[in-house]
């Protein structure tokens, strides 16, 4: 939340906020594709410790999550970055 500010008149005017609701959408946006490649990247176990299981190697948890969880922080900077007060012609 910005401070507030006195115009030239001596007025206090009303603080802006720095993200408006453009870039909170994006933000939540990103944040689901995050916890989606965490949750596609979870499991995977065995119940016996002696017991080798390749599930852990299949194109989910080792293609598919780690490349959404990249795209999800891309939105995110993308989100911190994107100016809502930008004028467009």
């Amino acid at each position: 939340m910005g401070k507030k500010q006195k115009n030239t008149s001596g007025q206090i005017t009303k603080p802006e906020f720095i993200f408006q609701k453009r870039n909170y959408i994006f933000m939540f946006l990103g944040i689901a594709f995050i916890a989606l490649g965490f949750i596609l990247m979870s499991g995977g176990g065995g119940d016996d410790p002696n017991v080798f299981n390749e599930d852990i190697y299949n194109f989910r948890r080792i293609r598919l999550a780690p490349t959404l969880v990249l795209i999800g922080l891309g939105i995110e900077v993308y989100a911190i970055l994107l100016n809502p007060h930008k004028n467009r012609k």
